[in-house]
């Protein structure tokens, strides 16, 4: 069994940031810079150990969570490169409950800084050790004090600069250590060599060192009497304020480079050697201890492979596993260390390792698992689940299909939790729900290509119903049919009236005398709720009241049947005559966007039929607001990729059903048309 001594060997660091920022290039460096690998793949070429599934290579983005390892330094790593799509955050979020600490990765560009808000807030809500990684500095068209001061505007925690860039012209060249006071030139392929301190930067530098330590000294009496007595703290102080204070999420440092040139990446390396927690503490944190105890462990991903089956990555948090153990009743199939898409089999995995086991048939991703069948255990916090805001319904290309959609569907909800899908009640389509339009159709390649089930794809339908408006009274039926023997004959009268929104149907009887025998009358509700689940303008019919009131019968004709028969012909009759009304769906819909974009979405909202019932202050979420609305269903369909475009890829919504409106004239005229069509 692994003990807290050796368990100081392992750090398990997440690789997240937004899109395009380079993630899968830094993990390749430093896979290549630790000689895990021997030569860099790149992502054009469809080579790296990142992004080695068919829809990530198609996209060159990170289309799921990546596992690799290296040692340096006497550490272990498990790097895990995560997806930087908002529309694939989910996984990241769920990744990011097992790691020691994060790596974000941005580009030098202040303009972006605001995609990272979301981010940096669950790092902050999970209490996450993290730094930030600003890679492409080459291209840097800001000044680096730019790029600082516009991270400090989306992040709760302090921003402390570890290293200051060194340029010639435009170009980046080398940087200086903040810590030490010394200054290094890059050199491609090799670790940096130290030069003498550029005198030109000597006072910017001083500037920025000055404004670490006064930040580290918010955290440290004796560092701060030191300062104020004008004395140099020595660098191991600096270090152990630097690891103590990351450790437990009161600083964001930051670090950058250039990850296709290696530049900064074993900078990058020792920090997380010296500053990033130990696992034992990180499992501490989260009320758990390392050894002597049952194993626990966390399923942080779960993935279906071509050949073997069910994998599940999973964090060990507590004591020990073995190949061959059961975990909540399910044996396992095998232990094994990730690299990129390639495995290695394990004869064990200790405390603060993550490892994939194989065939954990019921695991689910975020599930904790235990050795102890007995045991009482309390499950761990899972990252949240977030709501669904898009959709298409989607249909298998071959009818034979649909026997093995289910299943099929089943498992890409486990590999992706974000996911839903459902059989609609009023439409009955197949909606398949997500994230957005490339989450979707991620969905729908891993469908073909993984389960062999391609899809046509179209819009959902939206649910209309329809209502009337006015009252007809001594509505009549009747059904009179004679063949060779018994004949039909059923014979009604009905009163039909609206009802109040919301109202539902409501069935009546008023007869007198029997001119309707009594067990006619449920056969006369059957055959008017028949004919409401298609009204006159060819949708479902509600907030309506019918009324029974009068009738006659033939002792030997009438039936069952023939009083239904006889209900919907007088619906047929009376309904167009009262006024049918269009109904459609409208949500109630919170929509959560930084405050800078508050306006641009309260116009959205207006232009998207909506009604703005008002905005206010984001709790726990700073300079952000939540715009409250009511609106149509069929506008908020495609609401998603419009906010996002408005907000810079971070504005999202919530919503729920709320109530149904009429549809205005002119749109109502142009559904029916295309139904009619």
């Amino acid at each position: 069994m692994m003990t807290r001594k050796d368990a100081l060997g392992l750090r398990n660091v997440a690789i997240v940031g937004p899109y395009s920022s380079g993630k899968t290039t830094l993990l390749e460096s430093l896979l290549y810079v630790t000689q895990a690998i021997t030569r860099k793949g790149k992502i054009e070429d469809g080579n790296t150990v990142g992004d080695g599934t068919p829809e990530a290579r198609d996209r060159a983005m990170t289309a799921e969570l990546n596992a690799a390892c290296t040692e340096y330094g006497g550490i272990r790593f498990t790097f895990l490169d995560c997806p930087g799509s908002i529309e694939l955050q989910q996984e990241t979020m769920n990744a990011l409950v097992g790691v020691d600490a994060a790596v974000v990765v941005c580009e030098a560009d202040p303009s972006r800084a605001l995609s990272l808000s979301p981010l940096f807030h669950f790092l902050d809500q999970w209490e996450i050790p993290h730094l930030i990684w600003i890679n492409k500095m080459d291209r840097a068209a800001a000044p680096f004090r730019e790029v600082l001061d516009a991270l400090k505007t989306v992040s709760s925690r302090p921003i402390v600069p570890q290293h200051y860039p060194i340029r010639q012209g435009h170009e980046l060249v080398g940087f200086i250590d903040l810590i030490s006071e010394q200054a290094y030139h890059y050199h491609a392929g090799a670790a940096a060599d130290p030069v003498p301190m550029p005198e030109a930067l000597r006072n910017e530098e001083h500037a920025a060192r000055a404004e670490m330590l006064e930040v580290l000294s918010e955290f440290d009496d004796h560092l701060l009497e030191e300062l104020l007595e004008d004395i140099d703290p020595p660098q191991d102080e600096i270090l152990q304020d630097l690891k103590q204070d990351l450790g437990a999420d009161l600083i964001v440092p930051v670090l950058f480079g250039v990850a296709i040139a290696d530049y900064g990446v074993r900078p990058l390396l020792d920090a997380l050697v010296r500053e990033a927690p130990e696992t034992a503490i990180t499992a501490e944190n989260r009320g758990l201890i390392e050894e002597d105890s049952p194993a626990i462990a966390q399923v942080l991903k779960t993935y279906y492979t071509p050949q073997g089956g069910k994998l599940s990555l999973v964090r060990v948090w507590q004591g020990s596993l073995n190949d061959g153990d059961t975990l909540n009743g399910d044996r396992m199939g095998g232990i094994y260390r990730l690299m990129g898409l390639q495995q290695h089999s394990l004869n064990s995995a200790s405390a603060g390792e993550i490892v994939a086991i194989a065939r954990l048939e019921s695991a689910k991703t975020g599930d904790t698992l235990t050795t102890d069948t007995g045991a009482d255990l309390s499950a761990l916090p899972t990252a949240e689940r977030f709501d669904p805001v898009y959709a298409l319904a989607v249909v298998p290309e071959n009818r034979s299909d649909e026997v093995k959609l289910t299943a099929a569907l089943s498992k890409l909800l486990e590999e992706d939790p974000s996911l839903r899908w459902e059989q609609h009640g009023d439409t009955h389509e197949v909606i398949l729900w997500g994230q957005g339009d490339v989450h979707l159709h991620i969905a729908l390649d891993r469908l073909r290509r993984k389960y062999n089930l391609p899809m046509s794809t179209h819009m959902p339908r939206i649910p209309y119903k329809e209502t009337i408006r006015k009252a007809r009274k001594d509505v009549h039926g009747r059904y009179k049919h004679q063949t060779g023997g018994h004949g039909q004959f059923g014979d009604i009268y009905l009163d039909i009236q609206p009802l109040d929104r919301g109202a539902g149907f409501a069935f009546q009887e008023s007869i007198v005398g029997g001119v309707v025998p009594r067990q006619y009358i449920p056969s006369v509700e059957a055959g008017v709720r028949e004919y409401l689940s298609q009204g006159p303008l060819g949708y479902p019919v509600v907030d309506v009241a019918v009324t029974l009131t009068n009738g006659s019968y033939h002792s030997v004709d009438s039936s069952d049947q023939a009083f239904k028969q006889a209900a919907r012909l007088a619906m047929q009759t009376g309904m167009p005559d009262c006024e049918p009304v269009l109904l459609e769906p409208v949500d109630a819909v919170e929509i959560s966007v930084p405050n800078t974009f508050t306006s641009n979405v309260l116009k959205l909202v207006s232009g998207r039929r909506g009604q703005i019932l008002g905005y206010e202050a984001k709790a726990e979420w700073q300079g952000w607001d939540v715009v409250s609305a009511h609106i149509p269903e069929s506008e908020v369909q495609t609401l998603i990729l419009e906010l996002r475009s408005l907000t810079m890829g971070v504005g999202t919504f919530r919503w729920t059903y709320d109530h149904l409106d009429p549809v205005p004239d002119k749109l109502r005229d142009r559904i029916l048309a295309v139904s009619d069509g």
